[in-house]
């Protein structure tokens, strides 16, 4: 590849589909599941390196810090862009082009979703190598897929004739997910996955979508116009963006446009849309069994678990999947696993915690993991990143004990600073302005115990803040 590509990878998913793994407050994208790597930083290492820019990621506020981090660990720098609110793809893509285009006005750029799994990065790149070719000579292409089986979770793609770009055809139609039926018959017949990725010079698609969707094509470029710096992140502009129609990339420019093309692709892939895709894409036993974290098998075929925090067994079952986390465990056969999606429906419709947040929780700084909870005490073991701080803060309803089990704590109770090592500890009063940092070079883990009327996490005033959260 002789033209550097901008990688546009978009982070802003929920993927309850994982459910209980994946949740709202830690979606799919940042779990590890069949890789050393979480899925977002798989994609990340996909596209770096020669023939690739500074990668662009679309991501939303709640998960800035998680991107940041998981980028910085791989040692990859981005522009990370916050949407102020959820758009569906089409307005995500359009901001991102705008942001290549104001760095390169020549910018082509490769649009990917966070969440794919894509174990061989050679067939990968030859066919980025052929679409770059096409999108050169102002095509906006996408990759479709060469069906493995007759799948009925993901949409089609009917390729028409080829194009003068070798390994090119424009698309003859886009047709949405199918009955087994049509699915076997789309098979038979070649038609392909739609993989939902792409790959075009950034003006040819803001020009398209000026001509086809006027009403997200404005408000997206006016709020990157007039979009902030927020610390090392991106903020679009609120008023703007919220004016942007929401739909997808392929209803608003794709099906309508007179440029798409495909790439007929045969590299294994999948979009992990269920623990059934997570268990088809893990190495498997002899007995077709696969796990993440500690599981044991007795008498079992074909099962998959998921188990990170405890050990699992399965005992004389086929085709199952278990997914166990400290809150919840979910059991189910693998021919029902796109049901998930349903289940944690019916969770959130209940108003039950665990549907959309973990006992963990991660912030900038570092993260708290819920330990135990009565009508007035919580439970918490927080671990500070070293060189992190707390907002100096106050709450109107609880108190808290610290007490410090690995490193060091330097902590601020109203006008006094207390240094405390492994096994010291602090009260902290009710109402009393107060902070914690870590000076060291390790880790601070601590033990809190809250003790109140009211223990949720808006009973915090903030009057300083390293990550300008309000």
């Amino acid at each position: 590849m002789t033209k550097q590509i901008v990688p546009v990878i978009l982070c802003g998913g929920a993927g309850t589909r994982l459910w209980p793994a994946s949740r709202d407050s830690y979606p799919k994208q940042f779990l590890t599941l069949n890789s050393r790597r979480s899925l977002f930083q798989d994609t990340l290492a996909r596209v770096a390196g020669a023939g690739y820019g500074r990668p662009i990621v679309l991501s939303g506020n709640a998960y800035r810090f998680l991107v940041a981090d998981q980028a910085q660990a791989l040692g990859i720098a981005a522009d990370i862009v916050l949407e102020p609110a959820r758009r569906d793809s089409c307005a995500a893509i359009a901001a991102a082009a705008a942001v290549a285009v104001s760095r390169d006005p020549e910018a082509v750029v490769l649009v990917l979703s966070a969440d794919h799994d894509v174990p061989d990065q050679a067939a990968f790149q030859a066919h980025v190598a052929r679409g770059l070719a096409g999108a050169l000579l102002g095509r906006i292409v996408t990759f479709g897929i060469q069906p493995t089986f007759p799948a009925t979770g993901y949409g089609y793609i009917r390729p028409g004739p080829a194009l003068p770009v070798p390994g090119i055809h424009a698309i003859a139609a886009f047709v949405e997910k199918p009955d087994l039926a049509t699915a076997e018959r789309y098979q038979k017949e070649g038609y392909l996955w739609n993989s939902g990725n792409f790959l075009f010079r950034a003006q040819v698609f803001l020009d398209e979508l000026k001509a086809l969707a006027p009403d997200i094509h404005d408000p997206v470029v006016e709020s990157v116009a007039a979009a902030s710096r927020d610390l090392d992140f991106l903020r679009l502009s609120e008023p703007a963006f919220t004016r942007a129609r929401a739909t997808s990339v392929d209803y608003a420019v794709m099906e309508k446009t007179a440029l798409s093309a495909v790439v007929p692709s045969d590299f294994r892939w999948s979009d992990i849309g269920s623990w059934a895709a997570v268990a088809d894409m893990a190495e498997k036993d002899a007995a077709g069994n696969s796990a993440h974290g500690d599981a044991m098998f007795e008498n079992a075929r074909n099962c998959y678990i998921y188990s990170p925090d405890t050990l699992t067994s399965v005992v004389g079952l086929d085709n199952v999947v278990v997914v166990a986390t400290r809150d919840a465990i979910l059991v189910t056969d693998r021919s029902n696993a796109e049901d998930v999606k349903k289940l944690v429906g019916r969770l959130s419709s209940a108003g039950r915690r665990e549907a959309v947040e973990h006992l963990k929780n991660y912030r900038p700084w570092g993260h708290y993991e819920q330990i135990d909870r009565g009508a007035r005490y919580q439970v918490k073991r927080i671990t500070v990143a070293p060189g992190a701080k707390l907002s100096l803060q106050s709450h109107f309803h609880r108190a808290e004990h610290w007490v410090v089990v690995t490193g060091t704590a330097r902590v601020t109770v109203d006008d006094k600073v207390h240094l405390l090592g492994e096994n010291q500890s602090i009260y902290i009063p009710l109402g009393a302005v107060h902070r914690m940092e870590n000076p060291g070079q390790i880790p601070l883990e601590l033990i809190e115990v809250q003790s109140g009327s009211y223990l949720g996490e808006d009973d915090i005033v903030r009057y300083e803040d390293d990550y300008n959260r309000s």
